[in-house]
């Protein structure tokens, strides 16, 4: 009588039963590797698209994601955080902040010099911007060249480490228009959404409108409500406060 054949039932796993788990995981490899395909052949719009919510959220500069912040920027930012050295080194801040490269034409530097302050503040240093580089008299409409020099206040705003407020002021003479605080608000909000338009997180600013308030000439002359009509952009340092 012929032997009985075992049976091909019963308990413990087959000797080949580790190929389950390795073809498995192959399947789980080829799968990784048909989504980096796919991934790499992606529209260059989506990916536009994904990147510029992405510095929106974030709080840079949309140009500042594929163009490196240059040097002059970062020693800027080293500068402005040291407000008692700003009276000594007014010149060298315009100078990065505005070279001859990046001036529009109507502007010279002579005109930008007068035109541009720089200031101590008790939260941080306030870049001083007289209307006449601005705005036209009476106007709340950004000329061209103010917001050629804006995109440089922008870049510099994109990797300041702390908030920004925007305030706008007038001399204390009336206007027939409108009253300086409506005139006031309505330059800082022009400058504001302006650099809300640089892709600058809008959470970061703060705007304020002074009018006649808080004047930093004597209004008695001319040149003196020149200097007073005017919007400071301040820029804050976290935790410190200067006299």
């Amino acid at each position: 009588m012929g032997k009985r054949k075992k049976s091909k039932g019963g308990g413990g796993p087959p000797k080949d039963g580790w190929l389950v788990t390795f073809s498995d995981l192959v399947t789980l490899l080829l799968t990784f590797f048909v989504l980096l395909l796919s991934m790499s052949s992606l529209d260059n719009s989506v990916v536009k698209d994904v990147v510029s919510v992405f510095t929106q959220s974030t709080g840079f500069l949309g140009a500042s994601s594929n163009v490196k912040i240059e040097d002059r920027f970062k020693l800027l930012k080293d500068i402005l955080q040291k407000p008692w050295e700003i009276l000594d080194k007014q010149q060298r801040i315009i100078d990065l902040l505005f070279p001859d490269e990046v001036l529009p034409p109507e502007i010279t530097k002579s005109t930008l010099q007068k035109n541009l302050e720089i200031l101590k503040r008790p939260e941080g240093v306030a870049l001083v911007l007289h209307d006449g580089i601005l705005f036209k008299p009476g106007a709340y409409q950004l000329l061209p060249a103010a917001k050629e020099l804006l995109k440089q206040i922008a870049i510099l705003i994109s990797i300041w480490p702390a908030p920004v407020n925007i305030a706008g002021y007038t001399d204390n003479l009336k206007s027939r228009k409108m009253d300086n605080y409506t005139l006031s608000s309505l330059r800082a909000l022009a400058v504001l959404e302006f650099l809300r338009e640089q892709h600058i997180a809008p959470e970061r600013f703060s705007v304020s409108a002074y009018g006649p308030n808080f004047p930093i000439a004597d209004n008695k002359t001319p040149e003196g409500r020149k200097r007073n009509r005017r919007v400071e952009i301040l820029l804050k340092i976290n935790g410190y406060h200067y006299l």
